[in-house]
């Protein structure tokens, strides 16, 4: 039976011609996502037990990384859906035990990720207008209400808005703003979808904005416990920090590809060592992000949480987010006026690779960071802004 990533890697010539055409039009690419539901993808993190692939991190980078060799926003949509998936399989039934779980959580979770190795589809709904993913400033509220809660207000960047089956919503409790708490809110009835995304890069995420004025079942509170949200995201930044920067080094690979074939169509410019130069600069930089990715997934999945885990986490997002735009700047211009036409791919990867710095953490968040821990502080206290 092949790898997950042997799949994807398959399924990657059909993603990349579809690419430029979802581009264009800036719809979600439904056609991506039926090929990976058809393929068992949505239940890539899912315990074989419950008819999943049984990967783990380490695995699910190599997935991102083909997945965004054919199209960076259909990788980007699809590593929000196994954040859900991956942060509900990756806490130990121990540790939740620790955290004074409800017996019925382990059913909850489990049925849950059954449903997305049967096809189920979630988004991730954290993000908000003026605050981003800072989990401590948000907005939204929620008040237990009878037989669940009530949840009321605005989300941003929720990608795959409209497409999705539930949304992973974080909100602050009405009562109690130190108690920050996650939902899977089915998608229905109150909850809406504004179409708002019409971006410089990843146009096919459907990063709408999403409004919510719902009340849940007791069962859509994630862990069973309020509370658990700043808590899981210290413990697994990897899933709220660099679950895409194995996206971006793809997207930074097949920008050397696109160059590389633009490069040897005959044009002669291949025969420029000032263009050699750059094609094998770019080459080792994506090599070494991608070296620095893999060693954060493979420490990921052997000691999650662990300090040093979680230092190669941030670097990983770091080198990702700047290799990128970094490479995509440099081929752009390598490859000449040319390949900046709209539809030429180097154009539409140097769009969605200048994304990757921006997405949180940030490149200058995660440089930070890295300082702090590196001149002996902690990042979590000694930081000018909140990282969560």
């Amino acid at each position: 039976m092949p790898a997950p990533w042997e799949v994807v890697s398959r399924l990657r010539p059909r993603l990349a011609d579809r690419a430029a055409g979802y581009d264009r039009s800036g719809d979600f690419p439904v056609e991506d996502f039926a090929d990976l539901r058809a393929a068992g993808m949505f239940g890539l993190l899912v315990p074989s037990r419950l008819g999943g692939l049984g990967a783990d991190y380490a695995d699910y980078a190599k997935v991102a990384f083909e997945l965004a060799r054919g199209n960076g926003a259909t990788a980007l949509v699809f590593n929000m859906h196994a954040s859900v998936t991956g942060a509900l399989n990756g806490v130990p039934d121990e540790m939740a035990r620790s955290l004074g779980v409800p017996a019925e959580f382990f059913d909850d979770r489990d049925r849950i990720l059954a449903a997305a190795a049967q096809g189920a589809f979630y988004a991730v709904a954290m993000s908000e207008r003026g605050v981003g993913s800072r989990l401590s400033q948000l907005t939204t509220r929620y008040e237990a209400v009878d037989g669940g809660f009530h949840i009321k207000g605005a989300k941003s960047f929720c990608s795959g808005a409209g497409h999705a089956d539930a949304y992973l919503v974080a909100a602050r409790s009405a009562t109690d703003d130190e108690v920050v708490s996650q939902f899977l809110v089915p998608a229905g009835e109150g909850v809406t979808v504004e179409p708002t995304w019409d971006s410089l890069g990843m146009r096919a995420t459907s990063s709408h904005d999403l409004h919510l004025d719902v009340t849940v079942p007791h069962s859509a509170l994630l862990g069973g416990v309020e509370g658990l949200a700043l808590f899981i995201a210290q413990l697994m930044p990897h899933w709220m920090v660099a679950s895409y920067a194995a996206v971006y080094v793809g997207v930074a690979q097949s920008c050397v590809d696109a160059a590389v074939e633009h490069l040897n169509n005959g044009r002669g410019l291949s025969n420029l060592a000032s263009v050699r130069a750059r094609v094998g600069r770019a080459d080792a930089a994506v090599a070494a992000a991608r070296l620095v990715v893999d060693e954060a997934a493979r420490r990921v999945a052997e000691a999650p949480g662990h300090t040093d885990t979680n230092r190669w986490v941030w670097r990983a997002k770091y080198l990702a987010g700047t290799t990128a735009m970094d490479v995509a700047a440099s081929l752009l211009e390598a490859a000449g006026t040319s390949a900046s036409r709209r539809g030429h791919p180097l154009e539409r990867l140097f769009r969605d690779a200048r994304c990757g710095s921006l997405q949180p953490a940030t490149s200058d968040v995660c440089a930070d960071w890295l300082g702090i821990a590196a001149l002996g502080g902690d990042p979590d206290a000694d930081g000018a802004a909140p990282r969560w």
